[in-house]
């Protein structure tokens, strides 16, 4: 008899440095056979520091919806693994999923903060209830009703310029953050992103920060990932992995969670930005690249318990004036590339410290091992 070809998409860290996503992917494994993606971009430090790499594809950075897209057609069913900040984010999470996702064949089954007290399994596909039933006994949690998939987009009546997103599972006080970029801060659970012309006018519910719209500029919000909170929650051990060197160096500007495509198999990475040079900081030392940070103290502390890289060097710039030294370093150093060779990252940092002069308030090096 043939064995079931199962399917995994994990979701965020916490699932992950839980131990969880490990143990049900094991479990699994009893089932059947398992092929496991990484759904998101934030979960890849936290699988790497399980040792998962090998069991969970973490090659290629991909939405949550377009994970479960590309396994669709591999396997005969498909479980979404998830940790929510509360039962009623995670729902609120898998309801979006599932809304991107469209019409699956196969059945689709949401385990929701599993070894909680309020953990939940979901079959959001029409398909094997008993699957469901059985994963919920092995877990020692429920299985409820998929809850309705609202639509979260909206446009004006009047004009198809103005388009409105509501966002779930807010927290007051929690940061907002718009492909990779904080966008601004919570003040209730209800809250609303207001876009005219492609561009956000408003956060119903919240406030905006003006300096982080300059650096989104125009963005489709019907289709951009949106986050809220701390984006790891949990203080793990690193580990470092060995990497083939290119002999180059790259720059990272304001895009920190492409960090892992952009920076994989560089010499050094120059990272552009507060939130940008913790970010992509942390992810760096997983893959044993030194950075160049360029910051200005504008940090939104959107990650907690970051590592930078051994042999990095932090220049901290008068407030400001990160984005323009960022453009000039771009301009100059690497001619307006996204990467350049590099022979000797004494001689980039020389380079960039006579680029930034009078606005440097502070320099930290982190010294080698």
């Amino acid at each position: 008899m043939e064995k079931r070809k199962i399917g995994v998409v994990v979701h965020g860290p916490e699932i992950i440095d839980s131990g969880w996503a490990k143990k049900i992917i094991d479990l699994l494994s009893q089932k059947g056979d398992v092929l496991a993606k990484l759904g998101g971009t934030m979960g890849r430090t936290a699988v790497i520091d399980a040792f998962l790499e090998d069991e969970i594809d973490i090659t290629k950075r991909l939405k949550p919806s377009e994970s479960i897209k590309k396994l669709s057609s591999l396997v005969d069913e498909l479980y979404l693994l998830n940790y929510g900040k509360s039962k009623e984010t995670g729902h609120a999470f898998g309801r979006l999923v599932m809304a991107r996702v469209g019409k699956i064949d196969i059945p689709i089954i949401q385990i929701e903060r599993p070894g909680d007290a309020d953990g939940t399994v979901i079959l959001w596909t029409k398909g094997s209830k008993d699957n469901a039933l059985s994963i919920a006994k092995d877990l020692k949690i429920s299985v409820v009703n998929p809850p309705k998939i609202e639509e979260s987009i909206r446009r004006d009546q009047d004009t198809e310029d103005t388009v409105y997103r509501k966002i779930s599972g807010v927290y007051p006080g929690e940061h907002i953050l718009m492909n990779g970029v904080v966008i601004g801060r919570a003040n209730s659970k209800d809250i609303e992103i207001v876009a005219k012309n492609n561009r956000i006018s408003e956060i119903r519910g919240g406030q905006v920060k003006k300096h982080g719209l300059e650096k989104l500029g125009e963005c489709k919000i019907e289709s951009a990932i949106v986050k809220t909170g701390l984006l790891r929650r949990t203080k793990k051990k690193p580990r470092v992995l060995r990497q083939n060197k290119s002999g180059k160096a790259v720059i990272i500007d304001h895009i920190a969670e492409s960090s892992f495509e952009i920076g994989q198999d560089a010499d050094c990475a120059v990272t552009i930005g507060d939130d940008t040079t913790d970010i992509a900081g942390d992810i760096m030392y997983r893959l044993g690249i030194p950075i160049i940070g360029i910051t200005d103290g504008d940090l939104d502390n959107i990650t907690s318990n970051t590592y930078i890289p051994p042999g990095s060097l932090i220049i901290k710039l008068k407030g400001g004036s990160d984005d323009k030294v960022g453009r000039e370093i771009r301009d100059k150093i690497f001619l307006g590339k996204n990467s350049i060779d590099l022979t000797d990252i004494n001689d980039l940092k020389k380079q960039i410290l006579e680029i930034a002069g009078d606005r440097v308030e502070e320099i930290k090096n982190h010294l080698p091992v």
